[in-house]
Protein backbone atom coordinates (compact mmCIF):
# COMPACT_ATOMS: atom_id res chain seq x y z
CA UNK A 1 0.00 0.00 0.00
CA UNK A 2 1.27 3.39 -0.83
CA UNK A 3 1.98 5.86 2.09
CA UNK A 4 -0.53 8.73 2.63
CA UNK A 5 1.78 11.05 3.88
CA UNK A 6 4.29 10.16 0.78
CA UNK A 7 1.56 11.01 -1.32
CA UNK A 8 0.48 13.98 0.39
CA UNK A 9 4.16 15.41 0.02
CA UNK A 10 3.95 14.48 -3.75
CA UNK A 11 0.95 16.30 -4.16
CA UNK A 12 2.12 19.44 -2.54
CA UNK A 13 5.28 19.56 -4.57
CA UNK A 14 3.73 19.15 -7.56
CA UNK A 15 1.21 22.22 -6.47
CA UNK A 16 4.70 23.95 -5.28
CA UNK A 17 5.87 23.35 -8.55
CA UNK A 18 2.88 24.27 -11.08
CA UNK A 19 2.09 27.69 -8.85
CA UNK A 20 6.42 28.66 -9.24
CA UNK A 21 6.28 27.56 -13.02
CA UNK A 22 2.47 30.05 -13.28
CA UNK A 23 4.63 32.64 -11.54
CA UNK A 24 8.25 32.15 -13.74
CA UNK A 25 6.23 32.57 -17.28
CA UNK A 26 3.64 35.02 -16.24
CA UNK A 27 5.57 37.05 -14.84
CA UNK A 28 8.74 36.49 -17.33
CA UNK A 29 5.98 37.18 -20.07
CA UNK A 30 5.50 40.76 -19.22
CA UNK A 31 8.67 42.06 -19.22
CA UNK A 32 9.64 39.93 -22.82
CA UNK A 33 6.31 41.87 -23.81
CA UNK A 34 8.01 45.11 -22.56
CA UNK A 35 11.04 44.42 -24.16
CA UNK A 36 9.39 43.53 -27.27
CA UNK A 37 7.07 46.65 -27.18
CA UNK A 38 9.02 49.23 -26.36
CA UNK A 39 12.66 48.09 -25.87
CA UNK A 40 15.54 49.33 -27.61
CA UNK A 41 16.63 46.06 -29.07
CA UNK A 42 13.85 45.72 -31.35
CA UNK A 43 12.60 49.66 -31.77
CA UNK A 44 9.31 48.46 -33.64
CA UNK A 45 6.73 51.28 -33.59
CA UNK A 46 4.42 48.25 -34.30
CA UNK A 47 2.87 47.35 -31.46
CA UNK A 48 -0.04 44.97 -33.26
CA UNK A 49 2.65 43.60 -35.62
CA UNK A 50 3.80 42.18 -32.56
CA UNK A 51 0.85 41.30 -31.42
CA UNK A 52 -0.41 39.54 -34.52
CA UNK A 53 2.87 37.83 -34.81
CA UNK A 54 2.46 35.95 -31.08
CA UNK A 55 -0.81 35.15 -32.11
CA UNK A 56 0.81 33.24 -35.35
CA UNK A 57 3.32 31.55 -33.19
CA UNK A 58 0.16 30.59 -30.99
CA UNK A 59 -1.76 28.68 -33.76
CA UNK A 60 1.25 27.27 -35.40
CA UNK A 61 1.84 25.39 -31.91
CA UNK A 62 -1.82 24.86 -31.43
CA UNK A 63 -2.10 23.27 -34.80
CA UNK A 64 0.94 21.24 -34.70
CA UNK A 65 -0.64 19.88 -31.36
CA UNK A 66 -4.11 19.65 -32.80
CA UNK A 67 -2.74 17.39 -35.51
CA UNK A 68 -0.39 15.30 -33.03
CA UNK A 69 -3.37 15.15 -30.75
CA UNK A 70 -0.88 16.85 -27.80
CA UNK A 71 2.05 15.65 -26.08
CA UNK A 72 2.77 12.02 -24.99
CA UNK A 73 2.64 11.62 -21.57
CA UNK A 74 2.17 15.51 -20.65
CA UNK A 75 -1.47 16.08 -22.40
CA UNK A 76 -3.47 15.98 -25.04
CA UNK A 77 -4.57 18.21 -27.27
CA UNK A 78 -8.45 18.02 -28.80
CA UNK A 79 -8.64 17.58 -32.54
CA UNK A 80 -10.69 20.11 -34.34
CA UNK A 81 -10.42 22.61 -37.31
CA UNK A 82 -11.21 26.27 -37.22
CA UNK A 83 -12.26 26.16 -40.86
CA UNK A 84 -15.73 25.18 -40.14
CA UNK A 85 -18.69 27.74 -40.85
CA UNK A 86 -20.61 26.52 -38.28
CA UNK A 87 -17.20 26.94 -35.64
CA UNK A 88 -17.05 30.16 -37.43
CA UNK A 89 -20.39 31.13 -36.74
CA UNK A 90 -20.13 30.30 -33.29
CA UNK A 91 -16.82 31.72 -32.02
CA UNK A 92 -15.81 34.62 -33.97
CA UNK A 93 -17.40 37.03 -32.37
CA UNK A 94 -15.72 36.01 -29.08
CA UNK A 95 -12.39 35.81 -31.25
CA UNK A 96 -13.08 39.83 -31.90
CA UNK A 97 -13.59 40.40 -28.10
CA UNK A 98 -10.32 38.26 -27.48
CA UNK A 99 -8.29 40.54 -29.91
CA UNK A 100 -9.17 43.93 -29.18
CA UNK A 101 -8.27 42.26 -25.01
CA UNK A 102 -5.02 40.96 -25.98
CA UNK A 103 -4.21 44.00 -28.57
CA UNK A 104 -5.37 46.66 -25.42
CA UNK A 105 -3.12 44.68 -22.71
CA UNK A 106 0.03 45.27 -25.38
CA UNK A 107 -1.10 48.71 -25.94
CA UNK A 108 -1.16 48.97 -22.50
CA UNK A 109 2.41 47.64 -21.79
CA UNK A 110 3.83 49.89 -24.27
CA UNK A 111 2.90 53.26 -22.70
CA UNK A 112 2.71 52.46 -19.09
CA UNK A 113 5.58 50.80 -17.30
CA UNK A 114 5.95 47.37 -15.53
CA UNK A 115 5.20 48.65 -12.15
CA UNK A 116 1.90 50.56 -13.22
CA UNK A 117 0.81 47.43 -15.73
CA UNK A 118 -1.08 45.47 -12.93
CA UNK A 119 -2.77 49.14 -11.45
CA UNK A 120 -3.42 50.46 -15.13
CA UNK A 121 -5.43 46.84 -15.83
CA UNK A 122 -6.56 46.27 -12.13
CA UNK A 123 -11.05 47.42 -12.43
CA UNK A 124 -11.30 43.64 -14.58
CA UNK A 125 -13.65 42.88 -11.16
CA UNK A 126 -15.57 45.90 -11.37
CA UNK A 127 -16.50 45.48 -14.82
CA UNK A 128 -17.20 41.89 -13.96
CA UNK A 129 -19.85 42.80 -11.41
CA UNK A 130 -20.95 45.65 -13.53
CA UNK A 131 -21.47 43.62 -16.70
CA UNK A 132 -22.77 40.46 -15.06
CA UNK A 133 -25.84 43.26 -13.50
CA UNK A 134 -26.57 44.49 -16.75
CA UNK A 135 -26.10 41.45 -19.01
CA UNK A 136 -26.60 38.70 -16.74
CA UNK A 137 -29.21 40.51 -14.38
CA UNK A 138 -27.02 38.97 -11.67
CA UNK A 139 -27.22 40.66 -8.28
CA UNK A 140 -23.57 41.03 -6.20
CA UNK A 141 -23.95 41.49 -2.48
CA UNK A 142 -23.03 44.61 -0.63
CA UNK A 143 -19.82 43.14 0.85
CA UNK A 144 -18.25 42.32 -2.90
CA UNK A 145 -19.70 45.88 -4.25
CA UNK A 146 -17.73 47.29 -1.40
CA UNK A 147 -14.48 44.97 -2.44
CA UNK A 148 -15.29 46.95 -5.86
CA UNK A 149 -14.87 50.43 -4.08
CA UNK A 150 -11.82 49.70 -3.03
CA UNK A 151 -10.53 48.47 -6.24
CA UNK A 152 -11.83 51.92 -8.00
CA UNK A 153 -10.22 53.90 -5.17
CA UNK A 154 -6.73 52.38 -5.36
CA UNK A 155 -6.76 52.55 -8.99
CA UNK A 156 -7.38 56.26 -8.81
CA UNK A 157 -4.96 56.54 -5.86
CA UNK A 158 -2.44 55.33 -8.68
CA UNK A 159 -3.12 57.33 -11.19
CA UNK A 160 -2.74 60.52 -9.33
CA UNK A 161 0.40 58.83 -7.50
CA UNK A 162 1.84 57.96 -11.20
CA UNK A 163 1.35 61.46 -11.92
CA UNK A 164 3.04 63.24 -9.11
CA UNK A 165 5.81 61.46 -9.96
CA UNK A 166 5.75 62.38 -13.59
CA UNK A 167 5.74 58.73 -15.34
CA UNK A 168 1.61 58.97 -16.05
CA UNK A 169 0.68 57.87 -19.36
CA UNK A 170 -3.13 58.95 -20.18
CA UNK A 171 -2.98 56.74 -23.54
CA UNK A 172 -1.68 53.48 -21.64
CA UNK A 173 -4.17 53.99 -18.23
CA UNK A 174 -7.25 54.45 -21.70
CA UNK A 175 -5.57 51.35 -22.81
CA UNK A 176 -5.73 49.44 -19.74
CA UNK A 177 -9.26 50.38 -18.79
CA UNK A 178 -10.26 49.00 -22.51
CA UNK A 179 -8.58 46.11 -21.89
CA UNK A 180 -10.28 45.15 -18.29
CA UNK A 181 -13.26 45.76 -19.62
CA UNK A 182 -12.82 43.56 -23.07
CA UNK A 183 -11.32 41.04 -20.56
CA UNK A 184 -14.47 41.08 -18.74
CA UNK A 185 -16.91 41.04 -21.55
CA UNK A 186 -14.26 37.89 -22.85
CA UNK A 187 -15.23 36.15 -19.91
CA UNK A 188 -18.60 36.28 -19.91
CA UNK A 189 -19.10 35.39 -23.30
CA UNK A 190 -16.50 32.59 -22.99
CA UNK A 191 -19.29 30.68 -20.84
CA UNK A 192 -22.02 30.85 -23.85
CA UNK A 193 -19.41 29.80 -26.40
CA UNK A 194 -17.62 26.94 -25.04
CA UNK A 195 -20.48 24.41 -24.95
CA UNK A 196 -20.29 24.75 -28.92
CA UNK A 197 -16.34 23.39 -28.97
CA UNK A 198 -17.21 20.74 -26.83
CA UNK A 199 -15.79 22.58 -23.15
CA UNK A 200 -12.64 22.18 -24.71
CA UNK A 201 -10.61 25.31 -23.67
CA UNK A 202 -7.52 24.48 -25.35
CA UNK A 203 -9.82 23.86 -28.83
CA UNK A 204 -11.39 27.79 -28.10
CA UNK A 205 -7.76 28.96 -28.03
CA UNK A 206 -6.86 27.53 -30.75
CA UNK A 207 -9.86 28.89 -32.86
CA UNK A 208 -8.97 32.33 -31.65
CA UNK A 209 -5.52 32.29 -32.37
CA UNK A 210 -6.69 31.13 -36.02
CA UNK A 211 -9.86 34.05 -36.42
CA UNK A 212 -7.31 37.03 -35.05
CA UNK A 213 -4.66 36.42 -37.72
CA UNK A 214 -7.13 37.05 -39.84
CA UNK A 215 -8.56 39.96 -37.75
CA UNK A 216 -5.75 41.73 -36.93
CA UNK A 217 -4.65 42.64 -40.58
CA UNK A 218 -7.43 45.36 -40.98
CA UNK A 219 -6.43 46.87 -37.39
CA UNK A 220 -2.51 47.46 -38.24
CA UNK A 221 -3.27 48.86 -41.26
CA UNK A 222 -5.78 51.53 -39.54
CA UNK A 223 -3.38 51.64 -36.72
CA UNK A 224 -0.86 53.23 -39.51
CA UNK A 225 1.40 50.29 -39.14
CA UNK A 226 2.43 49.61 -42.78
CA UNK A 227 4.81 52.15 -43.22
CA UNK A 228 6.59 51.17 -40.37
CA UNK A 229 7.37 48.06 -41.22
CA UNK A 230 7.82 49.19 -44.69
CA UNK A 231 10.64 50.83 -43.76
CA UNK A 232 12.13 49.18 -40.65
CA UNK A 233 15.43 47.23 -40.93
CA UNK A 234 16.00 44.82 -38.69
CA UNK A 235 13.82 41.71 -40.62
CA UNK A 236 17.39 40.23 -41.67
CA UNK A 237 18.15 40.35 -38.17
CA UNK A 238 18.05 36.75 -36.38
CA UNK A 239 18.08 37.91 -32.73
CA UNK A 240 14.93 39.89 -33.81
CA UNK A 241 13.16 37.03 -34.97
CA UNK A 242 14.34 34.89 -32.21
CA UNK A 243 12.72 37.74 -29.81
CA UNK A 244 9.27 37.64 -31.55
CA UNK A 245 9.44 33.97 -31.41
CA UNK A 246 10.38 34.08 -27.18
CA UNK A 247 7.19 36.45 -27.75
CA UNK A 248 5.14 34.45 -29.02
CA UNK A 249 5.58 31.12 -27.03
CA UNK A 250 5.20 33.17 -24.15
CA UNK A 251 1.92 34.03 -24.98
CA UNK A 252 1.24 30.68 -25.66
CA UNK A 253 2.95 29.05 -22.66
CA UNK A 254 0.87 31.42 -20.43
CA UNK A 255 -2.61 30.14 -21.44
CA UNK A 256 -1.03 26.74 -20.46
CA UNK A 257 0.58 27.18 -17.12
CA UNK A 258 -3.19 29.05 -16.30
CA UNK A 259 -4.90 26.36 -17.27
CA UNK A 260 -2.86 23.80 -15.37
CA UNK A 261 -2.73 25.96 -12.26
CA UNK A 262 -6.55 26.37 -12.18
CA UNK A 263 -6.42 22.16 -13.07
CA UNK A 264 -4.19 21.11 -9.60
CA UNK A 265 -5.35 24.08 -7.57
CA UNK A 266 -9.05 25.99 -7.62
CA UNK A 267 -10.24 29.21 -8.90
CA UNK A 268 -9.79 30.39 -5.80
CA UNK A 269 -6.24 29.32 -5.34
CA UNK A 270 -5.49 30.67 -9.09
CA UNK A 271 -6.78 33.92 -8.11
CA UNK A 272 -5.11 34.74 -4.89
CA UNK A 273 -1.88 33.32 -6.52
CA UNK A 274 -2.12 35.37 -9.38
CA UNK A 275 -2.90 38.59 -7.07
CA UNK A 276 0.52 37.74 -5.16
CA UNK A 277 2.17 37.08 -8.79
CA UNK A 278 1.21 40.52 -9.16
CA UNK A 279 2.74 42.00 -5.97
CA UNK A 280 5.82 40.22 -6.90
CA UNK A 281 5.81 41.48 -10.34
CA UNK A 282 5.55 44.98 -9.05
CA UNK A 283 8.51 44.98 -6.40
CA UNK A 284 10.48 43.25 -9.12
CA UNK A 285 9.76 45.62 -11.91
CA UNK A 286 10.58 48.90 -9.75
CA UNK A 287 14.40 47.06 -8.63
CA UNK A 288 14.88 45.89 -12.80
CA UNK A 289 13.77 49.59 -13.98
CA UNK A 290 15.23 51.03 -11.14
CA UNK A 291 12.28 53.08 -10.15
CA UNK A 292 11.83 55.10 -6.55
CA UNK A 293 8.06 54.98 -5.40
CA UNK A 294 6.58 56.81 -2.79
CA UNK A 295 4.26 55.88 0.33
CA UNK A 296 1.32 56.54 -1.51
CA UNK A 297 2.12 54.80 -4.28
CA UNK A 298 2.42 51.25 -3.19
CA UNK A 299 -0.53 51.79 -0.73
CA UNK A 300 -2.67 52.39 -3.94
CA UNK A 301 -1.05 48.60 -4.84
CA UNK A 302 -1.65 46.70 -1.35
CA UNK A 303 -5.55 48.36 -1.75
CA UNK A 304 -5.99 46.84 -4.43
CA UNK A 305 -4.38 44.20 -3.98
CA UNK A 306 -6.10 43.44 -0.92
CA UNK A 307 -9.33 44.13 -2.30
CA UNK A 308 -8.88 41.63 -4.94
CA UNK A 309 -8.14 38.74 -2.94
CA UNK A 310 -11.39 39.54 -0.58
CA UNK A 311 -13.64 40.14 -3.27
CA UNK A 312 -12.48 36.51 -5.02
CA UNK A 313 -12.65 34.71 -1.14
CA UNK A 314 -15.98 36.50 -0.66
CA UNK A 315 -17.53 35.19 -4.00
CA UNK A 316 -16.22 31.87 -3.09
CA UNK A 317 -17.92 32.17 0.07
CA UNK A 318 -21.26 33.12 -1.37
CA UNK A 319 -20.72 29.85 -3.83
CA UNK A 320 -20.17 27.68 -1.16
CA UNK A 321 -23.93 29.14 0.34
CA UNK A 322 -25.41 28.60 -2.83
CA UNK A 323 -24.49 25.39 -3.24
CA UNK A 324 -25.58 24.37 0.43
CA UNK A 325 -29.33 25.42 -0.27
CA UNK A 326 -31.74 22.48 -1.00
CA UNK A 327 -33.49 22.38 -4.48
CA UNK A 328 -37.15 23.51 -4.09
CA UNK A 329 -39.29 20.00 -5.26
CA UNK A 330 -40.97 21.83 -8.58
CA UNK A 331 -37.25 22.66 -10.01
CA UNK A 332 -35.40 19.73 -9.70
CA UNK A 333 -36.83 18.43 -12.96
CA UNK A 334 -35.60 21.03 -14.59
CA UNK A 335 -31.94 20.67 -13.02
Amino acid sequence: MKDPRSELCSKYIKIFLVVSCYWVVSIATVFVNKSLLSGQSVNLEAPLFITWFQCVVSFVICFTLSTTGGITGVFSFPKGSPWCKEVARNVVPLSIMFTLMIAFNNLCLKYVGVPFYFIGRSLTTVFNVALSWVLLKQATSMRCMLCCACIIFGFYLGVDQENVLGSFSLLGTVYGVAGSLMLSLYSIYTKKVLPSVNQEVWLLSYYNNAYSIIIFLPLIVMNGELSVLWNYNKFGSTFFWIQMIIGGVCGFAIGYVTSLQIKVTSPLTHNISGTAKACAQTVIATEWYNESKNTLWWSSNIIVLASSAMYARFKQLEMEEQAKKPIPEDRKSLV
